[in-house]
C-alpha cells in the first residue's frame, strides 16, 4: 500500500472515530441530515471543480468511477459537517457563531493545504487554499441554515438546549 493510500485509509478511520465520539445516539438522524446535505453540495461542486480542471485527485479510491475523491467529497467533508452541526453553539452570540464557522473551515482548509503540499491526494491546478476556505465556510453556513429549516419544529418547541442536544423525547 502506498503512503498516500495509507493516509486515505487513516483519514477514514479517524473520521469514523470523530463521528462516534461527537454524534449522540439520540441525534443520529440530525447528523445524517447534515451529512447528506453536505454530500449533495460537495457532489455538485466537487464534480464542477474537477471537470473544470481546477483540482486533481491523482491518488484516490474508485479511480474508474469519477475524477473526484470519493473519500473527501462523499465521506470526510460530509462527516465533518455533521460534527459541525452537532456541536454548533446555537444559543451563543452571532460573533461566536461566526468564529465557530471560521474555525471549522480554517481547520479543514489547513489540513487540506497540508495534504495538497505533502501528498498526491490533492493537487491544486488552478485553485488556491482560500477558495477552499470560502467554499467550506459557505457550505457549512448553508448546511446550518438547511438544518435549522428542516428541524424548525424542534427549535420552535425549545427542544434544543444550549449544547444543541434535544431534551425530553428521543428523536432517533
Amino acid at each position: 500500500m502506498s503512503k498516500d493510500k495509507g493516509i486515505l485509509l487513516l483519514s477514514w478511520v479517524v473520521t469514523i472515530v470523530f463521528l462516534v465520539l461527537n454524534v449522540p445516539r439520540n441525534r443520529v438522524k440530525h447528523a445524517i441530515l447534515a451529512f447528506l446535505y453536505k454530500q449533495m453540495v460537495t457532489w455538485l461542486f466537487g464534480l464542477l471543480v474537477v471537470e473544470k480542471g481546477l483540482i486533481k485527485y491523482p491518488v484516490r479510491f474508485f479511480k474508474k468511477a469519477n475524477k473526484t475523491s470519493f473519500s473527501f467529497e462523499y465521506f470526510i467533508y460530509p462527516a465533518l459537517c455533521a460534527i459541525f452541526n452537532m456541536n454548533y453553539p446555537e444559543h451563543k452570540n452571532r460573533l461566536l457563531k461566526f468564529f465557530y464557522i471560521m474555525f471549522h473551515s480554517g481547520v479543514v482548509t489547513f489540513v487540506e493545504y497540508l495534504i495538497e503540499r505533502n501528498t498526491r491526494l490533492i493537487t491544486y491546478v488552478k485553485w488556491k487554499w482560500y477558495w477552499s476556505f470560502v467554499t467550506m465556510s459557505l457550505t457549512y453556513y448553508s448546511s446550518r441554515l438547511f438544518y435549522r429549516w428542516y428541524f424548525i419544529d424542534e427549535f420552535s418547541r425549545g427542544n434544543v438546549n444550549s449544547l444543541n442536544v434535544p431534551t425530553g423525547e428521543n428523536f432517533s
